[in-house]
């Protein structure tokens, strides 16, 4: 990590460059089915970690299927258990794109990572994706020893909008007295609705940082269904009342990402309420580099550094 002063990354300069050169990442331009298939061949991983195993599944969910990829570790466990929620705005990313991340959170970890593969909007705006996160949760607490897993050590995490349903499900197993979650960990989390608060950084790297602001009001758009939902904290977790009794916390923010200050805004009120938090800090870095850590090695760095939050002892 460095200070932001230092400037960007330089292979996130050289990464941003290239997709200015006619690799473009998914913007609000594209069609839904023309933006997912964009961000799966983008986020793709060369040389996947090798696992012990993975198992895709499909549990019932609230409405349907909700299709789960199972990755275990080496070795006889019993394993912490983490439940990885992805990120593309709601709308985008799936288990494929995130095999990458997945397998190497459970090879670096340790531990059991249960992938999601949670309804996306348009087609299901809010709840469905977050009741569909909540509901696999739950299964992965009840089924844990089944899967190698230690039922004691259930985590739940994932980034961007990943890291929203993740912050969001852990308030709904406190207030509907739900799994015993032991660790929440939020990458660059979309946690506040820009039309009610706006923060410095949608400005400052809200253009030319990979995610854009255009696109995050986009993304909103297709996930929220009224305007009142703006005011709900399962929609948006910095709106919660109170943020107390929440499972300990790791957030981590890029410097260069316009989702910078409302993830820093969230680890302060979690801190405030007395929840036990640590808020990782990638000054140098864009929204999404954990996701392209075989272009940016920082990422490989950053998702280690998260390995060792969700695995072993959880330390």
């Amino acid at each position: 990590m460095t200070d932001r002063e230092s400037g960007l990354d330089p292979q996130a300069e050289t990464l941003l460059e290239e997709l200015e050169s006619g690799i473009a990442p998914p913007s609000s331009s594209l069609s839904v089915e023309t933006g997912r298939a964009l961000l799966d061949d983008l986020f793709a991983v060369e040389a996947p970690e090798p696992v012990g195993e993975v198992v895709d599944l499909g549990i019932q969910g609230p409405n349907g299927a909700v299709p789960l990829r199972i990755y275990v570790p080496e070795g006889e466990g019993p394993f912490p258990v983490f439940v990885f929620l992805h990120g593309g705005g709601w709308v985008r990313g799936s288990l494929d794109a995130y095999d990458g991340p997945c397998r190497l959170l459970a090879a670096e970890g340790d531990c059991v990572v249960v992938s999601v593969d949670y309804r996306r909007a348009p087609e299901h705006p809010f709840p469905a994706g977050f009741e569909d996160c909540y509901r696999a949760i739950e299964w992965a607490a009840t089924h844990a020893a089944d899967l190698r897993g230690d039922p004691d050590r259930v985590a739940v995490g994932g980034d961007s909008a990943g890291g929203n349903l993740a912050a969001a499900a852990a308030l709904a197993a406190r207030d509907r007295g739900g799994p015993d979650l032991d660790r929440q960990v939020l990458v660059y989390p979309s946690v506040n609705p820009p039309s009610v608060r706006w923060f410095d950084s949608y400005d400052d790297y809200g253009t030319g940082y990979f995610l854009e602001m255009d696109s995050v009001e986009w993304y909103l758009e297709q996930y929220l269904q009224r305007p009142a939902d703006t005011g709900n904290a399962y929609a948006f977790p910095l709106r919660a009342r109170s943020l107390a009794d929440l499972p300990t916390a790791t957030v981590l923010t890029a410097g260069f990402d316009p989702l910078a200050d409302e993830g820093a805004a969230y680890a302060d009120r979690l801190e405030a309420d007395g929840v036990d938090v640590e808020h990782l800090r990638y000054d140098a870095q864009i929204h999404g580099f954990c996701s392209l850590y075989e272009q940016i090695d920082a990422g490989r760095a950053a998702l280690e550094a998260l390995a060792g939050r969700v695995g072993g002892d959880r330390g």
